[in-house]
Formats: structure tokens, C-alpha cells, sequence
């Protein structure tokens, strides 16, 4: 390998050991050793995040652009690299970690363009009325401002697009944020290389070095200590409902409470209506089954449940998926512990009510498509039926009616997606259906697969809990940089003291 990890923590410009250490679990390939991560490390690295806020929260967004440009040529460089060592210990394909690393990159050259245009600032201007009666107005302009340190928790699934430089560090520097990084033991070595990437462009930007800091592994005290730290103003996440809800109630139990941006599960239903279905019910099944399969269906936007009618086009359906499935082979997924709680998943879905359509073995760190079917009662009264599993599982709701489809689209929590899968012919069952699924998910798709999330203006990562904890937000989209910011109302202030960005 031509990248060997030194197995450090980046803190305020400097590359910190610590007494302990953990290996990480490569898929294949060598393991390496790493410092753990502890409250005292973090405490550092959020007082140089605050203290870097004073220059890096009100420097030009001309200098906030080239350094997240220049983030992303120093990630660029060590395309190879990252590739290599993201292989090795996630066991994703080189072409995947490519194109992840192209997602990367853009991203950040998408947030420097954002910021250069201004719109994100929403600036106001009413000007003064000192002839108004009975009260004269003063002069009033309001503009967004960042909020002060973030604390960003790397996730397991995206070791770039959604880790170390992912959407929540771009978009929180772009918003003159510091961030401090706690982070996933999965890919240790590629967030080292990735952070060696941020700190090269502080170095050649000459930005505060308390601006980026990431903090490797550590149990949940690290964690604890990260979002409860007084000087963290925000925090993003990608993970689990159950970590994710601790986190959240932790930030929500502080002196000063801070809003957390937390993305904890969704089984993203695709609604299948039924002159879609009689057209194209076979295509249909085999398109769900690629995506359900993308990465080992290790996607938050994975499209884990199909509700379809009952009768022969429905079966034609369910049978050309559980084709198509049968054909994927064992897929390596991220960790161990997240090839154990798929597996926890399948079991948890087996049992009354529920029949197997697909059924394999797999074991240790593979896993093989499973497909499920059950029928519109059986998923009301099984609320277990709407949790997310984790992995390429599929689960068949057939319903009796558009009025049972109706009730199941009712009966969902929060979601990431929620797709119509429509011909012309179900225009009236689809208008029935929008309303109530646009109140569950942050984004609706008609004919369509929802793995494949496009960064751009108009797209909405998020949703009503659990999908996220704060509905109104995002995080892939230039949308993802309102959650660091807060809007700051200026009175009578003289040009000559006015923010540059207020001029």
C-alpha cells in the first residue's frame, strides 16, 4: 500500500498521539493502529475552533471560496491514495470510491461558487422612514451569519461524500464554521488522508489551523463530550435512530440547547400503481431489485418496501424482483457490526404475517438479498415492519385497494424519499397519494428509484423524524448551508461599521 496511515489525530494544525489505541478492520488488506480519541482532545480542539471563528467567521467569501477550492485540488491529488486505503477498509469498488470522490470534490467547488454568488445571505434592506407617522421608521438591514464551531460526526456509509470533507463540513466552512470531525472508526485511515488534504489547504490558504480538527475513534464519551462541549454551536450527523436520538437529547439537555441536524433512518416505500404496474410490472421489479442491491444496499435512500395491489400483475411484479435478486451474489458490507445487525434486521422481519419470497445464508461480513411479503393489515398492525434494515432488503406491502395503499401511505413515519411509480391512467390515484406522502418525506419521486441523491439547488436530504430531526433542513443541496447560519438584524448601524457583505 502505497499510503500507510500514521494513526494520529488532527488538532488545531498539529498531528496528535495518544496513549491508546484501536486496529482498525480492514475488509481486506493491511490494519493499522490508531490513537483514540478523548474528551480532552476534543475540549482542545473546540477551543481552536472558537478561537479561529474570529478571523475565519468574518473573513471575505472570496477567501472562504478558494479554500474550499483548494480542499478540493488537495483531495484531487490524492486520488489514488484515498481510493487504495477507502478500498481496503470499507471493501466498496474502486469505481464506487472514484465516483464518491468526484461527489466530494464537487460539492465543495459547488459551495465556493454558492457563496461567491451571495443569494445564501438573503439580505434585506428597509430603509428609514423618519417622517413616518405616528412612529418614523429607522433603517434596517438583516443578513445571515454563521453561527460559530460545528461538530460533525462522519458517517459509516460514505467514507468521503458524507465523512471527514462530506456535505456537513463543506457546507458548515462555506458558511465561515469551524469544524471539529469525531471521525468512524470504519475508515479511519481514509479520513486521516482526507484531513492531511484539509490541513495542506489551510497551510497554502494561510487560514486559522483551529478551523478543521478531527478527532479518530473513541467510545461514546468523545462523542458525549463533542455535542455538549459549551463552545460547539451545531451538530451534523449521519448514523443510527438509537445513537443519533442520544446525541439529540444531549444537545437538546445543554445550559445553552443547539440544534441538531441528525439523519437517523428511512425504508424510503415506493407506491406502485397499478397501470404501472399492468405496463411495466416486470421492468419494474428489476429496477427495484438494482437499487435495493446498489452497495450492498447500503443507502439511506435504499428503497426497502413496494406497496403493490394484490392480483396477477402485482405477483407478475414481486416475481420478476425476486428474479432479479436471486441472481446477486454475496456483497461485502461496511463493518462487522453492520453485517450483524442486518442480519438482526432479517430476523426481526421473519414471523407471522410475513411470508419469504427470497431466502439465503450469509454470514460474517457478507450479505445476500432477502424479499419479503405481507399484506396491508399485517403492515399496520407490525409497526416493527417500518423499521429500516440496513442492507439489500426488500419487503412486498400488497394491498386489497387505493384506499388500503392510502392507509399505508398514512401510517408512515418521517422518510428520506417516497416514490410514485405512475402511467397517465393513475393520475387521480397519484394526486390522491402526494399530499399525503409530500407530509412524509423530503422528497417525492414519480417513476423513478431513489438511490442516487443529485447535489445540487433543489435537493431535499432530509425529512419529518425519523428520517431527520429537523425537518426543514437538508443536508446534500447549497440548501445544507442554512443550517449554519442565523439571521442578524442590523438598526441604524453606519456604513462604515456595516459587515462588508451589508455595504
Amino acid at each position: 500500500m502505497g499510503f500507510e496511515p500514521h494513526g494520529k489525530h488532527l488538532v488545531a494544525g498539529e498531528w496528535v498521539a495518544g496513549d491508546a489505541t484501536f486496529q482498525s478492520e480492514p475488509a481486506h488488506g493491511r490494519a493499522f493502529a490508531f490513537s483514540v480519541g478523548t474528551p480532552a482532545l476534543v475540549d482542545q480542539a473546540c477551543a481552536a475552533a472558537e478561537e479561529a471563528f474570529w478571523s475565519y467567521g468574518y473573513s471575505s467569501r472570496e477567501e472562504r471560496a478558494a479554500f474550499l477550492n483548494a480542499i478540493a485540488d488537495e483531495i484531487d491529488a490524492r486520488g489514488e491514495a484515498i481510493t487504495e486505503i477507502g478500498s481496503s477498509e470499507t471493501g466498496l469498488p474502486e469505481a464506487r470510491l472514484q465516483g464518491e470522490r468526484g461527489r466530494t470534490v464537487g460539492q465543495l467547488r459547488l459551495f465556493a461558487a454558492h457563496i461567491l454568488a451571495g443569494d445564501y445571505l438573503d439580505r434585506r434592506h428597509d430603509v428609514a422612514l423618519p417622517d413616518r407617522a405616528p412612529l418614523p421608521r429607522p433603517d434596517l438591514r438583516m443578513m445571515q451569519r454563521p453561527i460559530g464551531p460545528v461538530a460533525v460526526f462522519g458517517a459509516s456509509n460514505f467514507p468521503l461524500a458524507f465523512s471527514v470533507a462530506g456535505g456537513d463540513t463543506a457546507s458548515a466552512l462555506a458558511a465561515g464554521c469551524p469544524v471539529v470531525v469525531k471521525g468512524h472508526s470504519a475508515h479511519p485511515g481514509t479520513g486521516e488522508i482526507v484531513a492531511e488534504a484539509i490541513a495542506a489547504a489551510i497551510a497554502k490558504c494561510g487560514v486559522h489551523p483551529g478551523v478543521f480538527s478531527l478527532i479518530q475513534g473513541g467510545k461514546r464519551d468523545v462523542g458525549t463530550a463533542l455535542v455538549t462541549h459549551p463552545l460547539i454551536k451545531a451538530v451534523g450527523f449521519t448514523g443510527s435512530l438509537g445513537g443519533g436520538r442520544a446525541l439529540f437529547d444531549l444537545c437538546a439537555q445543554r445550559d445553552e440547547p443547539i440544534p441538531f441536524f441528525g439523519e437517523l433512518g428511512s425504508v424510503n416505500p415506493m407506491f406502485m400503481l397499478p397501470e404501472a404496474v399492468a405496463a411495466r410490472g416486470a421492468a419494474l421489479g428489476q429496477g427495484w431489485a438494482a437499487s435495493l442491491t446498489m452497495g450492498a444496499g447500503q443507502f439511506c435512500t435504499n428503497p426497502g418496501i413496494a406497496v403493490v395491489l394484490e392480483g396477477p400483475e402485482g405477483e407478475a411484479f414481486a416475481v420478476a424482483a425476486r428474479e432479479a435478486l436471486s441472481e446477486v451474489s454475496a456483497q461485502v458490507m461496511l463493518t462487522d457490526g453492520i453485517a450483524a445487525a442486518y442480519r438482526d434486521g432479517r430476523d426481526r422481519v421473519q414471523g407471522a404475517g410475513v411470508q419469504g419470497l427470497l431466502t439465503s445464508m450469509c454470514d460474517q461480513r457478507n450479505a445476500t438479498p432477502y424479499l419479503f411479503r405481507t399484506t396491508g393489515p399485517e403492515w399496520l398492525e407490525n409497526h416493527a415492519l417500518a423499521e429500516e434494515v440496513f442492507g439489500p432488503l426488500g419487503l412486498i406491502v400488497t394491498v386489497k385497494d387505493m384506499d388500503e395503499m392510502a392507509r399505508i401511505a398514512c401510517s408512515l413515519q418521517g422518510q428520506l424519499t417516497c416514490t410514485l411509480h405512475m402511467d397517465d391512467g393513475d393520475a387521480d390515484a397519484a394526486r390522491r397519494l402526494l399530499p399525503i406522502l409530500e407530509r412524509k418525506a423530503g422528497r417525492v419521486l414519480a417513476n423513478g428509484f431513489p438511490t442516487g441523491v443529485e447535489v445540487c439547488d433543489s435537493m431535499v436530504h432530509g425529512g419529518p423524524y425519523p428520517a431527520s430531526t429537523n425537518f426543514g433542513a437538508t443536508s446534500v443541496g447549497t440548501l445544507a448551508i442554512r443550517r449554519f447560519l442565523r439571521p442578524v438584524c442590523y438598526q441604524n448601524i453606519p456604513a462604515s461599521v456595516l459587515p462588508n457583505d451589508l455595504v
